[in-house]
């Protein structure tokens, strides 16, 4: 039987550390060509992981796989060191070589720099990267954007089994971001590697995903579908990590079934929400209503001036501007509807519609928005998101 090659093999493994009093359990498994994202809270965990796979951190018990090899294992107390592990690994700091060119940073993982294979290797890279041009530039000629393409260049020069990026992209701009995620990918269809991504930022999350795995307080939340987990989380704790904006504690006053949703009620609101069988609120005496929490991001609603009597949208709710903040690339705008309801929106539309603190307004939005959140358990890190128990 042949051998599969190094960077075609899945990375998979688990780790138990212990920093402190900080306690760190997680596990994961990544196909070559696929993209794990660590989501969390700055100290949940998620660079510790990074370190624990690498080698630069030692953890108290675990199994570690790289490249179908194993690189750590408590019980059989194998130990390889990091330098021999196969390991590409890019954080926020470059650590480009000031005394080499564009061209020697590239090339130095190799190991025979100066031969035809290792400048071809170089030359490939510098085209996935859009280094053209810049071979015999050092690191301080460059821009920000392109030292970072250097470094992602140096990081895949040696065929990695495994690529580590602990919050590459945080100190770029937004458009920067964007183009370096589109290139990663394009990466990943030419050289199949797994990657581990660590970030807090949502929109990577989303980009780059092929899936995500939510850590806070050093254990797993919840691993799946970017979509499932970022979008509508079905348990409380992860919404308010994800960033979910409008969490209600309500009451189920009347349900729907022949519409698929049900009316639920609190102080000073009534919304419209799908209809959910399997999540009946916290558990009430007998003859009282169901409690729920109905979560809505601030994104999915839309302001406007007047009643959009005539739109499909169950939910329209008259209000009043308490807030204006800056949220690039636009605005957060939270309305008093009763309760207080966080909305973004751009801003151009902030302008044309000329909102100002105290103005009166509509809070727009369908009852698909909306979702239940469990405010019980949490989940079971062991199962994905659509057999998480609810």
């Amino acid at each position: 039987m042949t051998a599969q090659p190094a960077h075609e093999a899945t990375a998979r493994g688990w780790v138990q550390c212990r920093l402190g009093n900080f306690n760190l359990e997680t596990e994961w498994e990544v196909a070559p060509g696929e993209v794990l994202v660590l989501f969390g809270p700055s100290g949940a965990g998620k660079s510790s992981t990074l370190r624990a796979i690498a080698g630069l951190l030692h953890p108290v018990a675990g199994h570690v796989e790289v490249g179908g090899r194993v690189v750590y294992d408590s019980q059989d107390q194998v130990w390889v060191p990091t330098h021999e592990r196969k390991l590409g690994y890019l954080t926020q700091q470059y650590n480009l070589f000031p005394h080499l060119t564009v061209a020697g940073n590239i090339a130095f993982g190799l190991e025979d720099r100066n031969s035809s294979a290792a400048k071809k290797r170089v030359t490939n890279l510098s085209d996935l990267f859009q280094l053209d041009g810049l071979a015999d530039r050092y690191p301080w000629e460059l821009s920000g954007g392109q030292q970072q393409r250097v470094a992602l260049a140096r990081a895949l020069a040696p065929e990695p089994a495994m690529l580590l990026l602990d919050e590459p992209f945080a100190s770029l701009d937004a458009e920067l971001r964007r183009t370096l995620r589109r290139e990663i990918r394009a990466m990943l269809v030419q050289s199949p590697v797994p990657v581990m991504l660590v970030t807090h930022d949502r929109e990577e999350a989303l980009a780059l995903g092929d899936s995500v795995q939510v850590i806070d307080e050093g254990r797993t939340l919840v691993t799946g579908d970017p979509l499932e987990v970022l979008g509508q989380p079905g348990q409380g704790r992860v919404a308010r990590l994800v960033g979910v904006e409008n969490l209600f504690d309500l009451i189920v006053h009347e349900r729907n079934p022949r519409d698929g949703t049900m009316t639920c009620i609190g102080p000073g609101l009534q919304l419209e929400v799908p209809l959910d069988a399997h999540i009946t609120g916290s558990s009430t005496p007998e003859g009282q209503q169901d409690r729920v929490t109905v979560a809505i991001r601030a994104s999915d609603i839309i302001l406007a001036k007047e009643d959009l009597s005539g739109s499909s949208a169950r939910n329209r709710l008259p209000g009043h501007v308490i807030s204006i903040e800056s949220r690039p690339p636009g605005y957060a705008v939270t309305l008093d509807c009763g309760q207080p309801m966080r909305c973004h929106i751009t801003g151009a539309a902030l302008e044309e519609m000329g909102i100002q603190t105290g103005q009166q307004l509509w809070a727009v939005f369908k009852a698909s928005s909306c979702f239940l959140v469990d405010e019980g358990q949490g989940p079971r890190s062991d199962l994905p998101v659509d057999q998480q128990p609810l």
